[in-house]
């Protein structure tokens, strides 16, 4: 039976084969775009879906049900040297033309979807309106997807380049999608294992963001989890391989009244969701940790300061999000206070607030 769509430009989705989804950002980006490889295949099953993302993402959309093949763009190519930066551009360009796009979704304002769709020549491709690109961005897609804005969510955002060639995802079709796999699964247990806590309930706490300043104060954190601890809370702790994210943890652990358990720079992006994914909960800041937390199905309490939870929140989870009530500035996107790399609207979040916070959310989830 025929569905009445009122979009006049809708696409007839029966006719596509194959689809290129294309999201060049980071890892949170890449993650918060995958309902629309979900809600797309729940429109077309038999409809092969591929994605192209930078090298270092490719861990938030490998293993994806929906996603035939994962394409990749290695920001280290550069190093080759310009020869050896070619062969890599031209090879990916052949086993993309290898593919034969029907349909193109370019879901952010990178230039380099407007060049691909020009090359690639799909029948369709849906990128972003943007007024000051001019003609030769406008020019490249078939569609173009109204975007920015700062009260809907991201996800949201993402799937309404589904909605302007006449797909309407289904609420059941919209949560974010990781999936570990059975290595990293087993990876994180033997870490489990010899911490004494294979059969036991952790909190995972992840302070830090790539971002400095969207992160708590150190001693407001350390305060936070003196206080999980005294009420019974085993926790472990993560970092990425940094050593500016290593450091705030050994801060954090010198000003506890005991250790916690570890883990820092030693886990993939794999092995992190699935040290998540066993946690009864998660605390963290607005970081990709959060977006995995919410993708692999854990609770999650967040701490934002000055970007936007309304458009970066935890996504689909029973969670909590703590911040201030008291700065009308915020979300400002400034990296601290005037550019200090400081921000007083998370500072001034206290280790009270984010406790009650935790133990609502444990008590509401048991």
């Amino acid at each position: 039976m025929n569905t009445f769509n009122p979009l006049r430009d809708a696409i007839p989705i029966g006719d596509l084969t194959r689809v290129l989804v294309i999201k060049l950002r980071h890892h949170g980006d890449v993650l918060v775009s995958t309902p629309v490889f979900s809600a797309l295949k729940a429109h077309a099953p038999t409809v092969e879906i591929d994605a192209l993302v930078y090298a270092d993402t490719a861990e938030m959309v490998t293993l994806h049900p929906a996603i035939t093949q994962v394409h990749r763009i290695d920001r280290q190519w550069k190093r080759l040297g310009a020869l050896g930066q070619f062969r890599a551009e031209r090879n990916l360009l052949s086993a993309l033309k290898a593919r034969q796009y029907d349909l193109i979704i370019h879901l952010t304002e990178h230039w380099r979807g407007a060049w691909l769709c020009r090359l690639l020549k799909p029948r369709w491709a849906v990128g972003p309106g943007i007024a000051t690109r001019g003609k030769f961005w406008a020019g490249s897609f078939s569609h173009l997807q109204r975007m920015h804005n700062p009260l809907r969510h991201m996800v949201e955002t993402n799937l309404d380049a589904l909605r302007r060639i006449g797909i309407q995802p289904a609420p059941d079709k919209r949560h974010l999608t990781l999936v570990p796999g059975e290595a990293a699964t087993n990876a994180v247990a033997t870490h489990l294992a010899s911490f004494g806590l294979d059969n036991k309930a952790y909190i995972h706490v992840h302070p830090a963001s790539r971002w400095f300043f969207k992160c708590w104060p150190v001693d407001h954190m350390a305060a936070l989890i003196a206080r999980l601890q005294a009420a019974g809370h085993a926790i472990i702790m993560t970092a990425a391989p940094s050593r500016e994210e290593q450091s705030m943890l050994d801060a954090i652990q010198a000003r506890l009244p005991a250790p916690v358990f570890t883990l820092s720079g030693v886990l993939s992006l794999k092995e992190l969701a699935a040290l998540t994914k066993s946690a009864r909960l998660f605390i963290g800041v607005d970081s990709a940790p959060m977006h995995i937390a919410a993708a692999v199905g854990t609770p999650v309490v967040a701490l934002f300061g000055p970007s936007g939870d309304k458009q970066w929140g935890p996504w689909g989870v029973p969670s909590r999000v703590v911040a201030s009530d008291t700065h009308p500035c915020r979300p400002c996107g400034h990296d601290g206070c005037g550019g200090g790399k400081i921000s007083d609207c998370l500072a001034t979040l206290t280790p009270d607030q984010v406790f009650a916070a935790a133990e609502a959310l444990l008590a509401e989830t048991l």
